[in-house]
């Protein structure tokens, strides 16, 4: 509490009485608060107590009262005596009175280390009788905030790359019309030979393991149904027997055996239904004919008379459409592991076509040399630039390079590619790190869900716009100097065990950090023990504990004054 009593001149009476003098303003107590003045989103904000002894203020006097931080001056107050003329505030001659005073101003620099001052005039009617005498009242500024790691986090658009795929190798048999025997003919097709090449390569290659082999029989849509269901069966057995015997010649032992799967499908309608619509030969009209067959009648009997009963139009599938469907489908299902990590890096500096997106995104990765990891992003951004995550991640390796410009360019290139939560992050780490926390917090919003990064960087800025309870929820659990600072901010001091599990453990900033918690916990020997470490670690930080506010109260102090010297 601050106590001021102002003389002011004597009223002069008229000529020939003696001068005498009077208080017109007198013994006034000030109560700041917070004392010393925070600094809270860009701003401080002042809070004063003005308390009026009994017989303060003459009653015809009035004040206009200015606080003045460092050089800015606040807002005025005018405060008057009960019979004085105007709007200020009036305070009772006897008894007295107490008015709040508060304002808040933007912060700047020369506040840091400086003092709250009131000064002002006091007048007498329209006559100013005298100056108020500067006076401090109040320490200024804890400005610990503008501690916080502007470290806003980008996000890396992830591949889908699987090492091990399943894949599938399919031949067909051919049968003739109502039977299940298989033509020599057969074997000889571009499909089986194919087929024994691939069995004889999955014999040899580590990379590919044949998982089993599943062969289904169909039979084409005319005859009788239980006939056509019997005939896909064997049709299956003997497509399976063949497949045994490619196997066998290939040398590929797996194939010949147990690891069949043989089914038959009947009648092959849908099959039916794509050969038709894949004929360039028959009309339009004839083909919506069959289909509407296909489609309204259900009863197979009645359904096959309908297409026989179509003349030309039958025969004609008769002979180019049925016998595409008198088969054996040979599908082998085998697992393929892809290029080991070492092949993959070879392969995107020698021949990177051999790569395709996903793994081209992988490889990326793998690299920790920040140059190695946009060589291979741009390798994939050329390939694939209708991605967006292409052209995303080139714009985090940029970011990571400080590239600001060109990095914010790539991540509006992505998101005009495809509109996503990703670049939106980005764009507002970005946004972050030019200073427009509206803009970067419009963008986070619109990034919700795209990954942690975006509570993260909504933290940061909940920090800096002072909202600490907000920016305590949204860095969440990690240890981070972030995360002990709002905490801290929030009013939790105990943060040593957030900041020794945090990369800053060990930082001048982390030590720094903990001095103030100590300093707010009244432990002098925290505040010397984690200063001197925090010094060895950054010499320059003697400068700022030396005129750090939250160290106010150890300014005289022996221990503390030998550390920042």
């Amino acid at each position: 509490m601050k106590k001021q009593s102002i003389k002011v001149f004597a009223l002069v009476a008229t000529a020939g009485l003696l001068t005498t003098s009077c208080d017109l303003l007198k013994d006034l107590d000030y109560t700041v608060t917070p004392d010393p003045l925070e600094m809270h989103g860009d701003s401080v904000c002042v809070k004063v107590d003005i308390t009026f002894p009994e017989k303060g203020i003459n009653k015809k006097a009035w004040a206009e009262v200015t606080p003045m931080l460092g050089s800015t001056a606040l807002k005025s107050i005018r405060v008057q005596g009960e019979k004085a003329t105007g709007n200020g505030e009036v305070i009772q001659y006897k008894a007295g009175g107490k008015i709040t005073y508060e304002d808040c101003v933007p912060y700047t620099p020369d506040m840091e280390a400086t003092d709250l001052m009131v000064t002002g005039k006091v007048y007498k009617g329209e006559k100013e009788k005298d100056q108020i005498e500067p006076m401090k009242i109040a320490d200024a500024t804890i400005i610990t905030p503008y501690l916080v790691n502007k470290d806003f986090k980008v996000i890396v658009a992830k591949d889908a790359f699987q090492r091990v795929t399943e894949e599938t190798f399919m031949a067909v048999i051919n049968y003739d019309k109502g039977r299940d025997a298989v033509k020599s003919s057969e074997m000889k097709d571009d499909d089986i030979k194919a087929y024994e090449a691939f069995l004889a390569d999955a014999q040899t290659n580590p990379k590919i393991e044949v998982k089993n082999v599943n062969v289904t029989g169909f039979a084409s849509p005319e005859g009788e149904e239980d006939k056509n269901n019997t005939l896909s069966t064997d049709r299956a057995n003997t497509g399976s027997e063949a497949s045994m015997k490619v196997a066998k010649k290939a040398e590929h032992e797996g194939a010949q055996g147990e690891m069949y799967n043989k089914k038959g499908s009947g009648e092959d309608y849908d099959g039916f239904k794509r050969e038709l619509e894949a004929d360039s030969v028959m009309n339009e009209d004839d083909k919506n004919l069959v289909l509407r067959v296909l489609e309204t009648i259900s009863n197979p009997v009645e359904r096959e008379k309908a297409m026989r009963d179509m003349g030309k139009t039958f025969n004609y599938l008769d002979k180019k459409v049925f016998p595409k469907l008198r088969r054996a489908e040979i599908v082998a299902v085998y697992d393929e592991t892809g290029f080991s990590d070492e092949e993959m890096k070879a392969n995107s500096v020698s021949n990177p076509d051999t790569l395709n997106l996903e793994e081209l995104l992988f490889c990326a990765q793998l690299y920790t040399d920040l140059n190695e990891q946009l060589r291979v992003y741009k390798i994939a951004e050329e390939r694939y630039p209708e991605d967006y995550r292409t052209a995303n991640n080139v714009g985090v390796v940029l970011y990571q390079m400080n590239k600001m410009a060109e990095a914010k360019a790539q991540f509006e290139k992505a998101n005009g590619i495809e509109d996503n939560p990703i670049s939106k992050n980005n764009l507002g780490a970005i946004a972050g790190m030019e200073g427009d926390r509206e803009k970067s917090m419009d963008l986070l919003n619109q990034a919700n869900g795209a990954g942690s990064e975006v509570n993260y960087n909504k933290g940061v800025l909940n920090i800096q716009n002072g909202d600490y309870s907000d920016a305590v929820s949204n860095l969440g659990s990690e240890a981070s100097f972030n995360k002990a600072l709002a905490e801290l901010l929030n009013g939790n001091n105990s943060i040593d065990g957030i900041i020794g599990d945090s990369p800053d453990a060990e930082t001048a900033q982390g030590y720094y950090l903990m001095a103030v918690a100590a300093a707010r916990q009244d432990n002098l020997q925290g505040i010397v023990g984690n200063l001197k470490n925090a010094f060895a670690k950054d010499g320059s930080l003697k400068a700022k504990a030396a005129k750090d506010r939250e160290f106010i109260k150890y300014l005289e102090n022996a221990s503390f004054t030998a550390i920042v010297k």
